[in-house]
This record gives structure tokens, sequence and C-alpha cells, in this order.
């Protein structure tokens, strides 16, 4: 993925990669390292907590548990990489955007998800997939992890 992020983006000069808390923090910042080896440079790595812009923030959230936003540089003008694990309705990466745009308007906005589960309750599509798992019910679990093997867990039924 992230020498198609490389080709698709025409380089490192405007790119940025923000990741969506919590799956897509550690794909980031390794499509970053992945980036970093083929340009001799990483591209900043911010973070989005979409908690706050969720449509069902007021009843499906009673307790939440909010993370920060991390965005320590300008998505003004750039060409933004918003980075998940696993990509289903839509909704995490229409709050996403609706996040980041609080912080500038980018240039452009592209979409990688490591995985494509279908089921889409919203017109969104990844720009950049690892793969795509048709999964009708159940649930797709991702681990990226620098200290253990990644892995990707499927269970059946809800």
């Amino acid at each position: 993925m992230s020498v198609e992020i490389l080709e698709s983006t025409s380089g490192i000069e405007d790119l940025t990669l923000v990741g969506i808390r919590r799956g897509g923090v550690a794909l980031a910042a390794r499509i970053a390292e992945e980036i970093a080896a083929v340009e001799g440079r990483s591209p900043p790595v911010g973070t989005v907590d979409i908690s706050l812009y969720r449509d069902d923030a007021a009843t499906a959230l009673p307790n939440p548990k909010i993370g920060p936003s991390d965005i320590p540089f300008d998505v003004r003008g750039r060409h933004v990489v918003l980075v998940d694990d696993v990509l289903h309705t839509g909704r995490t990466v229409r709050a996403a955007i609706e996040c980041l745009q609080d912080h500038g308007r980018p240039a452009r906005i592209w979409l990688a998800a490591l995985c494509d589960r279908g089921g889409r309750e919203l017109p969104i599509a990844p720009d950049f997939v690892g793969r795509t798992i048709e999964v009708d019910t159940g649930r797709l679990d991702v681990w990226i992890d620098a200290a253990g093997p990644d892995r990707v867990v499927l269970t059946e039924g809800e």
C-alpha cells in the first residue's frame, strides 16, 4: 500500500498520514516507516479521535473514552491519507473527515484501509486497500504490533 500511496499522491512533498484512532494509528506509523524506507524520510503523521464526531455519539457513548487528536502539522493544501484498519459502514471515515476539516482544508483527502469488509451505509470507498474480505455477519479485528505478529481475526456471528 505504501508504494501505491506514493505513486498516486506524486511523492512525499505534500503527503501526510493521519491514523484514525484506534486501529488506524499503528497502521499509519507502519506505512510511514515503509515510505521512509523508499524515500529516505517519513511523511508527517498525525491522529484523529472521532468520538465526538460520531453520528451516534449521544446514544452510543454514555461514558465516552475520548483520546486526543494530534495533528502536529498544517493540513491546508496537503494531500492527507486517512488510515484505518477496517472499513465497514463508512461512518467512522465520515466522522474522521469532519474532524480533519476542523484542522484546515486539505488539497485532497485519500483513504487507506488495511481490510475492506463491505457493508457500506455511506458512499465511501478506499483509495488504497490491503485486502477485501466480505463479511456478512461477525466481527473483523486487526492487531498491528511492532512487538509481535500482526493478526486479522474473523469472528463469525454477532
